[in-house]
């Protein structure tokens, strides 16, 4: 399962906070008809793919029966969710703004056409954006996908698109965001990686010959890569957001490393090592580990480039702990760091150039260096995503298994262990 490249990178270059509220505006531009305009038999409510058709038509059984997309509102009436929103004081859940942003497709009233319905959960629209201009434009055989998404419909083929779409709600905006309060209330600490995400995704769509000329075509490295930069561009712009300087003591502290404070008390952490100079045993630490997996990468990649983006993400550790200008200079820095290396995305990789990335991504892995947990589990799913790019997943699958097994827990996650693993499985890949 892989992203169509069509015009990829146009926008890479734009800020991510501002380009973020544009295509959420492009998504929420036309009248939502629900998922239900989609799921006749006429339609994407096939039993089976269709032969001979250039999509499936199956997409909405897909959708309804094995994309948990379709259960996001269901969660809401779940006990834990509501022992959430009681302990947030919001209420019923099922209709609270916070919640239903990102578990529904929760557009304006006067943005919701007859059939939509709230409980759909996060539905076709959620995704392909109002279908009030395309819906009958889009099946035609002579229409062309680009004019389908100048009449509204968004084209999350395009890998930057669909890590800002993504990463609106997996990773969160200023303006929706899982927080300290909303974890400290029971919300699971929200994790995500673009390509490891998308490719265990239940796929409603084939990329073949046809959707390559519709659509074209993005290797799972580039997609990878795409995801790693804009998450580390997300988390940087959001810390530089007034959510790092609220009314009150404390910034929002889900900007920071979650796990550099909740572990067990007597399995201690910290290390010199990977703390850098200056960062003391219990200091809190901003999340970083987007940084660290493309610096790790980056010793293959650009090996001029490693020392200075590590050098940067130490002042931005460094910063977070002494004030809001400090950070403020720190994430500008890597925002532009990031901005002149948006290329590497671009770059066309061969099979060898890939596992040795994934090479040096575990060599990390098997030092002390990324023994943090969030780094830890980048690590993991990177390793898995460029295994299904150089198509060896299902050989090396014991193998990730180990190092799945390894990060299974952040409570139980032992730094010590996870490098014996690492070490353990480096030589068979």
């Amino acid at each position: 399962m892989r992203m169509a490249q069509g015009g990829v990178f146009a926008l890479f270059t734009a800020a991510w906070g501002g380009t973020a509220l544009a295509q959420q505006a492009e998504i929420e531009r036309y009248r939502h008809l629900g998922a239900a305009t989609c799921a006749s038999s006429v339609c994407h409510g096939k039993i089976a793919p269709q032969p001979g058709r250039n999509v499936g038509l199956n997409e909405y059984r897909t959708w309804i029966q094995e994309d948990r997309h379709a259960s996001a509102y269901r969660t809401l009436e779940q006990p834990l969710s509501k022992r959430i929103a009681a302990n947030l004081k919001l209420g019923n859940p099922t209709k609270a703004k916070i919640c239903l942003d990102c578990h529904a497709d929760n557009v304006p009233q006067n943005r919701r056409g007859p059939k939509f319905q709230m409980s759909d959960g996060v539905g076709c629209e959620s995704c392909h954006g109002g279908a009030e201009k395309w819906i009958q434009s889009h099946a035609s055989a002579k229409r062309k996908h680009g004019e389908n998404v100048a009449q509204g419909m968004y084209p999350g083929e395009r890998p930057l698109e669909r890590a800002q779409l993504c990463l609106s709600c997996h990773l969160g905006t200023k303006d929706k965001l899982a927080t300290h309060a909303i974890m400290a209330a029971g919300h699971p600490r929200l994790s995500f990686e673009l390509e490891a995400y998308t490719t265990n995704q239940p796929a409603h769509f084939t990329v073949d010959a046809d959707y390559r000329l519709r659509k074209g075509k993005i290797d799972g490295v580039n997609l990878w890569l795409t995801g790693q930069l804009e998450s580390a561009r997300a988390m940087l712009l959001l810390q530089r957001s007034e959510l790092f300087h609220p009314p009150g003591m404390f910034p929002e502290l889900a900007l920071y490393d979650c796990h550099s404070c909740h572990h067990p008390m007597d399995r201690p952490r910290w290390s010199a090592q990977r703390a850098g100079a200056g960062i003391e045993p219990g200091s809190l630490r901003l999340q970083t580990q987007n940084l660290i997996v493309l610096k790790a990468a980056l010793a293959f990649l650009d090996p001029k480039a490693r020392d200075k983006l590590a050098a940067l993400t130490h002042a931005l550790v460094k910063a977070g702990q002494r004030d809001v200008a400090a950070v403020n200079a720190a994430s500008t820095s890597l925002l532009d760091w990031l901005k002149a290396r948006d290329a590497l995305s671009r770059r066309q990789f061969s099979k060898d150039d890939v596992l040795k990335v994934r090479k040096m991504l575990l060599r990390q892995a098997a030092s002390d260096e990324v023994g943090d947990y969030a780094v830890a589990e980048q690590i993991v799913l990177a390793v898995e995503s460029l295994s299904y790019s150089v198509g060896d997943r299902a050989a090396k699958k014991p193998l990730l298994d180990k190092l799945y097994a390894a990060v299974k827990s952040g409570t139980s996650f032992s730094p010590a262990r996870f490098t014996a693993t690492a070490k353990a499985v480096l030589g068979r890949f």
